[in-house]
């Protein structure tokens, strides 16, 4: 017996009967399962053909010379399928020397019609008449057919009835509206599981909605059907189906967007279920696609013009575009668009935009992660250049006198330095500290006066607004400010005369209570230009480094003495005042969650050199304390002056059952996390450590990381004041001041702050101010691209890493295997942290073939039969003979690292456990940085990779300097930035020995 394409589509349940032994599949039929019917269908098909007591066999008709048949003009696929899968058969049974009859089985008609009597010996018939004919007693397999043939027979008068409609028509806007008010409708953003993008999406309630509903989870949506043509990022309207429709979701193991992720599945308990109705915004965008591969386009027909393409987002479905140039573009990564989607069609239509690149190629990669991401970096026009001072040997830019006058001038009154990573350029924020007359300490904060060169309203500002921030990659920044800005008459150089805004505070001598704030625009000089590892060394009481402060190299003995004695007293002064502030906030439950603990080393073009491992220095902790402080009181001042139009960034307390993970893996190492507060979390944390494995306190901040809520920028008006709260920071109100180089949120701070300097002196403010509802939306926009921000670099990173390992044998090469640490339990796997590389995936304990791993004597592992048994804090595999092992929460294991590579989205990292033991380093790698390999290292090799292929082309451009050239942005990123940025988002990166 030969099924049909339909056949095995629709009637599989039936052929895995014990009963049906011996069936032939064609290659043609299974690949219109994989195709049409998706993964879970073909593995089921495939598992059938891998069963021996089954005796199928898969026919690869289509490789075969006789029976391959190419698809005629004009032919339907259905047509072509039907016709090459009888070929095959007629084939077929002249191979068996026509001794053997062959039944082709089919639903088609015509196809019976057409070649029923057309051979004899090959029979098409029915699959009811099949079984009438040869299984009349098998009464389950007839029952099942009739119900199939039933619910078929549904589905055409229901097809009929709707004039051929593959969705339902959405409701009018006025019945939506009408029946969000009375409770009817729910209205939300649809999210589309990317695990599980065709059948699972769950819609976040919003608005009126979130507020009124008595729904405290999301909704899921079940299947595209129930979906009705909304879109990932959809604001939708849903209606909820009865109780007894609702079903339970599914979890995935990995956290990458592999398609292994069937196998991973955990039905969980009932939650609200419903369908789309109606859509109240469409999220459409550019979307980067790939065109069908050179045999799928030939067989549409050399004048096909319909193409499906696949989007690189898993969560988007296929897009039909009409081109002539499908076979020109599937080696390339090209921008769609979505027009339409009409309630007729199985997938919406769009049109071609642009190519992007080559798929697999660094720059064609890097395209793709930005046009995703909705990152714009295109060159900063000539208008808005126009609008840039000019600093030039020939036409040096200095102070204004008309803005000596209006400053308050600390160029000569107050001894001014920045401390940052060693050959940073863009200096944002200075220090400042001293004695007054009467006694008290004075207290300094001074920042980059961004705003008196970027006017409301201006090209540049537009420019800025809609960038939002500084967009960092992995081997490249994109800088919301042009330059000459934010590394020249922005940065607050050493020795050079600069605008600043500054906040400075009267301090009692020997509590450092503060007594009063002031508020204004200066003009410093810095003195010293400093780097953290010069001024950890003076504030330890070494001298010697001095030699390396240049403004100290030309000083006669006597004046350089003064000169040291007095910046040495200013920076012990400033660290005792930030422990303080620091112990302060601590007792109202300050959390520290990731540390990052990264000393950074730059080249000669200022690009970051490499990352290096250590302990943290204590004048990181200062300056950043002195940031927070300088932020939470500019937050304080700008509300009370805009109760209702201020901008804040709030950070909400977490969901407690959020927490759940983190409190069983601790308690499986004998630690008690209590999070009923920011500061007994922050405790708990503190007292969970391991002494014989430091990585495990990491492991559970990089935990409790993931389950807080994200911080989030607001305006004042539109939440009540209870809400403004920084959990992370223990502080009732905070804002972000301190970056405006690279935060489009700190211009607006800035532009507040001097709005309210000019109220308190009753002065007309020449400040433009957004009002709350306008702040609210911009607001909306900044945390959007702040997440774009976040997305791209986690892209990037990823891209790199895959980059790096994909050229290499995972069975030979040594950096291929490494240490890791289980960090979660699932039903089939293991999630595992490598900190060598800063990775975590999954690794499977099943695999596709239902075989389990197992762990010989010498703990090396194989696949063998067997099961798998989970536990909360472990998960235990046994097989069929008897042997078992057990595989615990913070148990090292030595895991092999490969590529699963994709044609239309992101290749991902695949994680396999080789050895229950950890992994041991050979002597040779012993000797290489302690084996850590650093983002820094894998960056460079990718590029240095990517940089010889081109030159083994011929191709004498450099792209990376060539994009750096025409876009006029800046390759590398700043150093201070990197470490504040790292610290504000809680990121994972690099630190200490262990590589986190």
């Amino acid at each position: 017996m030969i099924p049909d394409w339909k056949i095995v589509q629709d009637y599989l349940e039936i052929l895995e009967f014990p009963e049906l032994k011996g069936i032939i599949f064609m290659q043609t039929a299974c690949q219109a399962v994989q195709h049409q019917r998706g993964r879970r269908q073909y593995n089921k098909l495939r598992n059938l053909l891998k069963d021996a007591r089954h005796d199928c066999v898969l026919f690869a008709n289509e490789f075969q010379q006789s029976c391959y048949l190419p698809r005629e003009r004009g032919e339907s696929m259905e047509k072509w399928q039907s016709r090459s899968i009888y070929s095959a058969a007629v084939w077929y049974y002249h191979h068996c020397q026509d001794r053997m009859p062959i039944v082709m089985v089919t639903e088609d008609e015509e196809t019976i019609q057409q070649y029923g009597s057309d051979t004899e010996g090959v029979f098409v018939v029915s699959f009811k008449d099949y079984l009438d004919n040869f299984w009349p007693d098998l009464k389950a397999a007839h029952e099942l057919c009739e119900s199939i043939l039933q619910s078929r027979r549904e589905r055409e008068n229901e097809s009929q009835e709707s004039h051929g409609k593959e969705y339902a028509e959405h409701l009018p806007l006025e019945v939506l509206e009408a029946g969000i008010k009375s409770g009817r409708y729910i209205q939300g953003i649809l999210n589309v599981n990317k695990h599980r993008a065709q059948t699972e999406a769950f819609v976040r309630l919003q608005g009126a909605s979130s507020k009124d509903s008595d729904l405290i989870s999301d909704i899921l949506i079940h299947g595209m059907k129930a979906r009705n043509r909304s879109i990932h990022g959809d604001v939708v309207v849903v209606e909820l189906l009865p109780k007894n429709e609702w079903k339970g979701r599914t979890t995935a193991l990995g956290e990458s967007d592999s398609d292994d992720k069937a196998s991973g599945e955990a039905p969980s308990e009932p939650m609200p279920t419903g369908r789309v109705v109606g859509i109240l915004q469409k999220n459409w965008r550019d979307y980067v696609v790939t065109f069908p591969s050179r045999e799928e386009v030939q067989s549409q027909g050399k004048n096909a013009q319909k193409i499906l393409v696949t989007p690189w987002d898993y969560r988007i479905p296929k897009i039909r575009i009409s081109t002539q140039q499908a076979e020109a573009l599937q080696d390339f990564r090209v921008v769609v668009r979505i027009d339409s989607w009409e309630s007729t069609s199985v997938y919406p239509n769009g049109h071609f935009v642009r190519v992007l690149g080559r798929i697999g190629d660094l720059e064609g990669e890097i395209a793709t992660i930005l046009v995703e991401n909705s990152i714009s970096v295109a060159p900063f026009s000539e208008a808005q250049m126009c609008e840039m001072p000019v600093n030039t040997p020939e036409n040096p830019w200095k102070v204004s006198s008309e803005e000596e006058r209006e400053r308050k001038d600390l160029r000569r009154t107050h001894l001014v330095f920045s401390i940052d990573p060693r050959g940073c350029e863009d200096v944002d924020d200075a220090l400042s500290v001293r004695a007054l007359d009467n006694g008290s300490l004075e207290l300094g904060v001074h920042i980059a006066d961004v705003t008196h060169f970027v006017a409301p309203h201006s090209y540049i500002d537009i420019e800025a607004r809609m960038r939002a921030t500084t967009y960092y990659l992995a081997d490249r920044r994109y800088d919301m400010l042009p330059s000459i800005l934010s590394a020249d008459v922005c940065s607050l150089l050493g020795g050079v005369d600069r605008y600043a805004v500054s906040v400075m505070w009267e301090l009692d001598k020997t509590s450092y209570e503060i007594k009063k704030v002031w508020y204004g625009r200066t003009i410093i000089r810095s003195a010293y230009k400093l780097f953290y590892e010069a001024a950890q060394e003076l504030l330890d009481g070494n001298i010697h480094v001095v030699d390396d402060i240049p403004e100290f190299r030309d000083l006669d003995e006597k004046s350089r003495q003064a000169k040291l004695d007095e910046l040495v007293w200013a920076i012990g002064k400033l660290t005792d005042i930030a422990r303080h502030v620091r112990a302060k906030r601590d007792r109202c439950g300050a959390l520290e969650l990731e540390g990052v603990e990264v000393r950074v080393q730059l080249d000669e073009k200022k690009n970051i050199h490499d990352l290096i491992p250590k302990q943290p220095l204590e004048v990181h902790e200062t300056v950043a304390e002195c940031m927070i402080l300088a932020n939470h009181w500019v937050a304080r001042k700008i509300w009370e002056s805009f109760p209702h139009q201020a901008l804040l960034r709030r950070h909400p307390p977490p969901h407690q059952e959020f927490f759940s993970e983190l409190r069983e893996c601790a308690k499986a190492k004998g630690f008690f996390i209590d999070t009923r507060s920011n500061k007994t979390l922050a405790d708990s944390l503190d007292n969970a450590k391991d002494p014989n494995d430091p990585i495990v306190n990491k492991l559970l901040r990089s935990m409790a990381t993931q389950a807080m809520s994200n911080a989030l920028y607001f305006s004042t008006g539109s939440c009540a004041e209870e809400e403004f709260h920084h959990y992370g920071l223990a502080l009732d109100k905070y804002t972000h001041f301190t970056s405006p180089i690279r935060r489009y949120s700190d211009i607006i701070v800035h532009r507040l702050l001097m709005a309210a300097i000019s109220k308190d002196k009753k002065m007309e403010s020449k400040e433009n101010l957004f009002s709350n509802k306008d702040l609210e939306e911009l607001c909306r926009h900044i945390n959007n691209r702040n997440r774009a921000a976040q997305r791209s670099q986690k892209q990037s990173t990823e891209l790199f890493q895959c980059m790096y390992f994909r050229d290499k044998d995972p069975e030979t090469e040594e950096r291929c295997v490494s240490d890791g640490v289980i960090y979660s339990i699932r039903t089939n796997g293991v999630l595992v942290f490598i900190p060598r590389f800063g990775i975590k995936g999954a690794a499977y304990l099943k695999n596709k073939d239902g075989l389990v791993i197992s762990c010989g004597p010498d703990s090396h592992c194989e696949w063998k039969p067997g099961s798998l048994q989970r536990f909360q804090d472990r998960i235990t595999s046994t097989t069929t003979g008897g042997e078992s092992v057990t595989f615990r929460l913070f148990d090292h294991v030595t895991v092999r690292i490969s590529v699963q590579a994709s044609r239309c989205h992101s290749d991902t990292i695949r994680l396999e456990i080789i050895s229950n033991e950890p992994y041991v380093m050979p002597d040779t790698e012993l000797c290489q940085q302690g084996s850590l390999l650093l983002k820094s290292d894998l960056v460079k090799e990718v590029t240095r990779s990517v940089e010889e292929a081109q030159l083994a082309q011929e191709v004498t451009v450099d792209v990376i300097e060539e994009d750096c050239q025409k876009y006029c942005q800046t390759k590398g990123r700043s150093l201070y930035t990197l470490l504040e940025e790292i610290r504000d988002l809680a990121l994972l990166d690099v630190s200490n020995s262990y590589g986190i």
